[in-house]
């Protein structure tokens, strides 16, 4: 029952919101806050109530949805420790995103509802255990955020929300044609029972069905060459959408490789690790170059996205226990640290109307409190000690060095190269020469923003100084995927 309120608690906002008279259009963002807040506190009760020394599923409902022939599709949710962590970075930036938007003015109604749909579905793909559930939650995302991005974005909008979506298409109709084969095999959609079946006797060879499953969640994570609707997309979308962008819809490539390709095609994963441990380490480096040449602060960012998102496969293809633990907890630790820097992009381009990091310069003079936030949100992306980015690089090279040298050699000079854009930002940014154009801009000063920098920071520290917090849940759901890998 928590589940179903936690995933459609936000649809049932939508709903409220749209239903709501033009006279009354300013409670919208209230009642997102009252829901996004609601899911929030839930999510931060289950993930204390669940029970760590358990393997398997929790909180889970299973009600039988649509009987189609020889398949009974199922309303089916659970949680495990895989899932649980994905589920609270969600809710929390759920909350943050509708803080960030509360200047938005245009047609706030279509906006906050938008933004609760989204975050329904993605909370639906980190929990749902039916396979074709899994499947209409992840493609209904694409209907929000195309919205978001071409009816309230900037410069290229529509171009940039219509690449979105072909790239996103393009990659489920390779899922699709993958969970087809998959369930006709076996005869189920049961996410579960796969995940525990030899795979045998598929209409194609396994390791295609292997293949264009990874590929569709290889566009979303995203790896290159997979990767180009990324950086249009965050320039072109608003705070909000970026902040859920990256923090999460990139987190469910990187969750669908893990529950589904690893966990119930094992043999074929491991055949394949190799490539993987290359792409991962070949969009580091190429995301940490290509980084370096940017101009605007958004796609600055994004491009950092490529790159820590390789650091992701990395650890995936090593198939080790603490690799894939590591890879777990750096989805976790990019989520909140790029949510907080496109956070504090979108609080800058707010005041400055401008992302060109040329004519940026100086503004810990003139906003102080802005400045130490992009600061603090820098040095965790950069992978700073006691910060939440610095564990999970570290778990995943540690992981992954016995298995694979030269990748993880590769990566760390892929980390060197952060450390090279994200201080060339900061000092051209924060610390470069005062441009007096920005004296009279206001500093952070409203509540909502102070609660959106100072929620999102903590959870950097908490992640950083007691990873045990998040890994001793983690742990199970990983040893029970590397039971499979070892069987």
């Amino acid at each position: 029952m928590e589940l179903t309120v936690l995933v459609f608690l936000p649809a049932v906002a939508a709903a409220l919101i749209l239903l709501l008279p033009q006279k009354q259009e300013g409670l919208a963002r209230w009642i997102a806050l009252a829901a996004s807040v609601a899911i929030l506190a839930l999510s931060i009760w289950m993930f204390f109530d669940f029970d760590k020394g358990q393997t398997g599923f929790q909180y889970v409902v299973r009600k039988e949805w649509v009987d189609v022939g020889s398949f009974n599709l199922q309303y089916f949710l659970g949680a495990d420790g895989l899932s649980m962590p994905l589920l609270v970075l969600t809710t929390a930036l759920t909350a943050a995103s509708v803080l960030v938007s509360f200047s938005v003015t245009m047609r706030p109604r279509a906006y906050y509802a938008c933004l609760m749909v989204l975050s329904t579905s993605v909370l639906g793909v980190f929990c749902a255990l039916d396979f074709m559930l899994f499947f209409l939650f992840w493609e209904l995302e694409l209907f929000p955020m195309f919205l978001l991005i071409a009816v309230w974005g900037s410069g290229r909008k529509e171009y940039s929300a219509t690449k979105f979506v072909l790239y996103t298409i393009f990659g489920s109709a390779f899922m699709l044609v993958g969970i087809l084969v998959l369930a006709f095999s076996q005869g189920t959609f049961d996410i579960e029972q796969l995940g525990q079946a030899q795979i045998a006797g598929t209409a194609i060879p396994v390791g295609w069905v292997f293949l264009f499953l990874f590929i569709g969640f290889g566009v979303k994570l995203p790896i290159v060459p997979l990767h180009t609707w990324l950086p249009d997309a965050h320039s072109d979308a608003p705070t909000a959408v970026s902040v859920m962008l990256a923090g999460v819809l990139l987190k469910m490539g990187g969750y669908g490789i893990l529950r589904m390709c690893v966990t119930i095609l094992p043999g074929v994963a491991d055949d394949y690790s190799v490539w993987f441990a290359a792409i991962g380490a070949v969009s580091i480096l190429y995301g940490g170059f290509i980084t370096l040449r940017q101009t605007d602060l958004k796609r600055l960012v994004a491009y950092s996205s490529v790159s820590h998102m390789g650091i992701v496969l990395l650890g995936i293809g090593a198939l080790g226990s603490t690799a894939l633990m590591g890879a777990t907890y750096q989805m976790l630790a990019h989520g909140v640290i790029t949510g907080l820097l496109f956070g504090m992009v979108g609080l800058m381009y707010d005041r400055t109307h401008t992302r060109e990091i040329a004519r940026l310069g100086g503004l810990a003079r003139q906003m102080p409190l802005l400045a130490t936030g992009m600061v603090f949100a820098g040095f965790g992306s950069l992978g700073l000690p006691a910060l939440g980015g610095f564990i999970a690089e570290v778990t995943v090279f540690l992981g992954t060095f016995e298995r694979y040298e030269w990748a993880v050699l590769m990566g760390i000079f892929g980390v060197v190269l952060s450390a090279g854009y994200i201080l060339w930002t900061m000092q051209r940014v924060v610390f470069g020469p005062v441009r007096h154009e920005w004296d009279s801009l206001p500093d952070q000063n409203h509540w909502w923003e102070h609660s959106v920098v100072a929620g999102l920071a903590a959870l950097v520290i908490v992640l950083g100084v007691y990873p045990a917090l998040v890994m001793d849940m983690i742990g199970p759901a990983i040893n029970t995927i590397m039971l499979r890998v070892g069987s």
